[in-house]
């Protein structure tokens, strides 16, 4: 499991994998100077709340991996999760969709 770190304080875990396309897309947004919600559930086990924050460039973000390898980038799951940060409520983590042959080894 790795760890995103916002700001210094607030933390949330997610698979390395999915942390990766998080970081692919969190990178691309802030890039194009675009800044927006990102929001996640917790664990259970800690509560299962909802967590948001604002994503701008001047934010601390640590992305933290548990593995030494890059994860290949699913470009079918990237779209999803670009779609959702470029939606009103922001960016949300959605279920990997089978990937369309487009992957690449980014990291």
């Amino acid at each position: 499991m790795g760890k995103f770190i916002y700001e210094g304080g607030i933390r949330a875990e997610f698979d390395d994998r999915a942390l990766s396309h998080l970081q692919v897309a969190i990178g691309t947004k802030l890039r194009r100077n675009e800044p927006f919600y990102f929001t996640w559930h917790g664990d259970v086990s800690t509560g299962g709340g909802r967590t948001t924050v604002w994503v701008h460039a001047a934010a601390s973000l640590v992305f933290t991996y548990y593995g030494g390898r890059p994860a290949k980038i699913n470009r079918t799951w990237l779209e999803a999760l670009m779609r959702t940060a470029n939606s009103p409520v922001g960016l949300q983590v959605v279920p990997e969709p089978p990937d369309d042959g487009g992957s690449e080894v980014l990291g």
